[in-house]
Parts: C-alpha cells; sequence; structure tokens
C-alpha cells in the first residue's frame, strides 16, 4: 500500500524531479486531464464532476498518509494536488493546445501567489485535505480566468 500511495502522491514519481516538483506534478495533470477528463466531459459533464469529487476526495487521503510517510506537511514530493488542480483549472474549458498550454500558466502564477482562501488552506489546514485545498482554491481562480478569456475571444 506504501508503494501505491507514493506512486499516486507524486503524481507517477514526478514529484520527484529535482526542479519544481509542483510544476512537472502540473504537466502530469495536463496529461491526466486531455487523456482521461477530455473524453469523459465530452460524454457527460454530471459524470465528470462526479468522478473529479471521487478522485478529489481519494487524494486527500493520499495526501494525508503520503504527509506521514514523508514526515512533512505538504511535502514537495507531494504533487497530487497539482495533477488534480490542473483538472479543476480545464474544467469546462476548451483543451485546445493554447488554452491548455495557457491554463497551465495561469494555475502554476495562482498555485505560487495562493490568492485567498488559498493561502488561508495552506495556513491552518494540517492534514490531507490541507494539501489539496489550496491548489483547488487556486485552480477556481484560474478556472475563472480562462472561462472569461474564452468568452471574450
Amino acid at each position: 500500500m506504501r508503494s501505491l500511495i507514493i506512486f499516486f502522491a507524486t503524481g507517477i514519481y514526478s514529484g520527484y524531479f529535482p526542479i519544481a516538483p509542483g510544476t512537472a506534478g502540473s504537466v502530469v495533470g495536463l496529461v491526466f486531464v486531455w487523456l482521461f477528463f477530455g473524453p469523459l466531459w465530452v460524454r457527460s459533464p454530471a459524470l465528470c464532476v462526479l468522478v473529479f469529487a471521487v478522485i478529489f476526495a481519494v487524494s486527500c487521503w493520499i495526501s494525508d498518509r503520503a504527509e506521514k510517510i514523508f514526515d512533512e506537511h505538504d511535502s514537495s514530493k507531494i504533487v497530487i494536488d497539482e495533477v488534480l488542480g490542473m483538472a479543476a483549472t480545464m474544467f469546462g474549458n476548451p483543451l485546445s493546445f493554447p488554452y491548455l498550454m495557457l491554463g497551465f500558466l495561469v494555475f502554476r502564477v495562482f498555485d505560487v501567489i495562493k490568492p485567498w482562501p488559498a493561502s488561508w488552506f495552506d495556513r491552518k489546514l494540517r492534514n490531507g485535505a490541507g494539501v489539496m485545498l489550496d491548489d483547488l482554491a487556486a485552480a477556481i481562480y484560474a478556472n475563472i480566468v480562462l472561462q472569461v478569456i474564452a468568452r471574450v475571444l
């Protein structure tokens, strides 16, 4: 079980990338979105939301266990939050290459600057939910920016 937790928590080991592991995890998230959530969104947006919610809940549990394994709160090796953050960023947005790249950049900016409530989740919650929720908040901001751009262009 420990190996599976590490495998998923580190975003298929991208969390071990020596430079900017969160960015590496976000790249894994882009691939995950393009391969899995894109086709699912086309078939059933409601099912997509349900699947995301289940995966998010399981990811909170995985993150919590990974923190114990790495003996560190929100270890830089834990990037499952970035993987799911990219999915939330791209939810309901065009999945063309330009939008995927823009979503990646906007999400990374919001993930780094952590506007409220992301900063609050990051500082106050000391468990797997805290690991996941700050990135979800950043992803919601990024999603809104993409939604506005998609409607303006």
